[in-house]
């Protein structure tokens, strides 16, 4: 089974569930400590560990996922005794995604050749708000070899208003006069 398909399955069944009870926050916040923990490969491996009894290893999950939703304790454990601890980085990011689209939220990822104002940031947002017809929310980073303008992301949507793409769009077009 293939771990992008698994990990969206584990994600829809965590959103159904907090839906059920309204709990998003909660399982947003319970998703983010398994990612984290994930994240540190010397407890992934005791947690990996077939010598480690099932026993040992949850008390080791208690301890370092502290106080959370104990539906998002019973998906760590569930991915423990999986061995698909892996996966939990793709399924809070699934998670993220699925409660953004049911909150009417698009995330643009934006690259600028300099940082954002927050006046920038909002005119941006709000003009590509009008292009998806929800409301968007920018993560913005900067790579000044785009020169000026931006690049944005949004799903599958990739907008392109760098001034280095149109330096090159120029440039192949002068040089197919020329030939």
């Amino acid at each position: 089974m293939p771990r992008i398909s698994s990990g969206k399955r584990y994600a829809q069944a965590a959103f159904q569930l907090a839906l059920e009870k309204k709990e998003f926050e909660s399982w947003q916040e319970g998703l983010k400590k398994i990612a984290d923990l994930a994240a540190d490969e010397e407890l992934t491996a005791s947690l990996q560990s077939p010598r480690l009894p099932f026993d040992a290893k949850k008390e080791l999950l208690q301890r370092a996922l502290g106080k959370i939703n104990p539906l998002v304790f019973n998906l760590a454990l569930l991915l423990v005794d999986q061995a698909a601890l892996r996966l939990s980085s793709h399924i809070f990011q699934q998670y993220n995604d699925l409660l953004d689209t049911y909150r009417g939220v698009q995330r643009a990822h934006v690259i600028t050749a300099v940082p954002l104002t927050d006046e920038d940031r909002k005119i941006i947002s709000n003009r590509l708000g009008k292009l998806m017809e929800r409301k968007v929310i920018i993560d913005d980073r900067v790579d000044s070899s785009i020169i000026g303008g931006f690049i944005a992301r949004m799903g599958d949507m990739l907008i392109d208003g760098s001034v280095r793409q149109r330096l090159d769009a120029l440039k192949r077009s002068m040089m197919g006069v020329g030939r």
